[in-house]
């Protein structure tokens, strides 16, 4: 399945059935396009990597869809609850301390002992989150549009431009 859908209730479904069997998804956040797959999937996460002609030694950002999901991944303190609680979701990424060694993580975490996590305030991309059922919803997603990759391809245009011009045809965009 590849092609451009709207968001709708039956797309994000479609899209997080994707997601469990080990695709790719690109959706929208509320600053860019990403790509996105299961963090407990490597095969998956590897393919974001080569997708976006990524390093492996830079690490992927997690989404949630609730800041009580944090705990399942990393050692929260009280500072960043405090900060969590009051800017998530939103555009804050926290590069925390990974609260285990899961070597399914590694992928994600460019074998580093942190994670980087937030929430994104976008309901496709919280929705879509919800509905992978994914140990309480994690995702990976890289934005597109910082691609040096998408960037030669569209120049200057917007979160669906850099989308479009990096997966449509490949995999599948809401």
């Amino acid at each position: 399945m590849s092609g451009i859908f709207k968001a709708s209730s039956d797309n994000i479904i479609k899209g997080a059935e994707i997601i469990k069997n080990g695709g790719l998804v690109s959706f929208p956040t509320e600053t860019v396009y990403g790509l996105g797959a299961s963090i407990f999937n490597p095969k998956a996460v590897a393919k974001i990597f080569e997708a976006k002609g990524r390093p492996s030694f830079n690490p992927l950002i997690s989404h949630i869809a609730e800041i009580d999901e944090m705990r399942e991944f990393v050692k929260v303190d009280e500072r960043a609850l405090f900060l969590g609680k009051k800017f998530w979701p939103g555009a804050l990424t926290f590069v925390l301390p990974r609260k285990n060694e899961n070597p399914l993580l590694d992928i994600v975490c460019a074998g580093l002992s942190t994670m980087t996590v937030r929430c994104p305030n976008h309901n496709v991309a919280l929705e879509l989150i919800k509905k992978a059922g994914l140990k309480k919803g994690a995702l990976i997603v890289i934005g597109c549009s910082s691609s040096e990759i998408v960037g030669k391809q569209i120049g200057k245009g917007s979160s669906m431009d850099a989308a479009r011009a990096a997966f449509e045809g490949i995999y599948p965009i809401l």
